[in-house]
């Protein structure tokens, strides 16, 4: 019988050092533990104690690549709930110039699981609005005559898209924008996209994205988005 959720069992799962995995893992990509330990600056013997509860307690799951074990987020509901604490955290201090650098990138441009995140995400998202390829309301979006039409042109394959188990489109809230980026089975294959275009470009070691020379003209043209006073 159901009493009631247990949110004191998931609070104990993000410890600061399991923190630090779960946030490297946003990426979208699987990774090692070794990789895991790198991102975190811990011990690749600690970071598998820690993935290990991880894995107990839902949040990762790993697969087994002949030697290898890669471990990923256990899905896209996992990185929305991390992207929501993200908006209640308290800031932490900047204590360089690399980590200053770090930010600026992560809040740019993202990934956030598989979909784009970040000032370049919700640009993209608040570009679809409003030229009509997305209509918004009760909380939800959804994709216009005129929208499938964009997206096939951009060479997405919208009936298979949403012939898929996963949510077409969805909003999520953006951690450092405070507005909806989008999500689902579309803002995946967007941002899925965009890499293959050479838009974007994932950086070392990090959830953060770069825009490529080739973006920053891209997403003007396609998105009217106007990055190069970003650098």
């Amino acid at each position: 019988m159901l009493a009631d959720a247990d949110l004191s069992a998931a609070a104990e799962l993000l410890v600061a050092k399991r923190a630090g995995l779960l946030l490297a893992l946003m990426g979208g990509r699987p990774l090692t533990a070794g990789e895991l330990a790198d991102r975190a600056g811990i011990s690749p013997s600690l970071a598998s104690a820690h993935l290990a509860k991880l894995l107990d307690g839902g949040l990762v799951e790993v697969t087994q690549d002949g030697r290898r074990r890669h471990y990923r987020l256990a899905g896209p509901e996992v990185a929305e709930a991390i992207e929501g604490l993200l908006r209640i955290a308290p800031p932490r201090p900047v204590s360089s110039l690399r980590e200053a650098r770090r930010g600026e990138a992560i809040a740019l441009a993202r990934t956030c699981y598989d979909h784009l995140a970040g000032a370049v995400g919700v640009g993209v998202t608040e570009s679809l609005e409003r030229t009509g390829a997305l209509s918004a309301g009760d909380g939800g979006y959804a994709l216009t005559a005129r929208g499938e039409r964009r997206m096939a042109a951009l060479g997405l394959d919208v009936p298979q898209l949403r012939a898929g188990r996963r949510a077409f489109v969805r909003p999520c809230l953006d951690w450092t924008e405070r507005r909806p980026h989008l999500a689902g089975s579309l803002g995946s294959a967007i941002a899925g996209r965009l890499l293959d275009l050479g838009w974007l470009a994932r950086m070392p070691g990090s959830r953060a994205l770069r825009v490529t020379s080739d973006g920053v003209t891209g997403l003007r043209d396609e998105f009217g988005l106007n990055l190069a006073s970003r650098g």
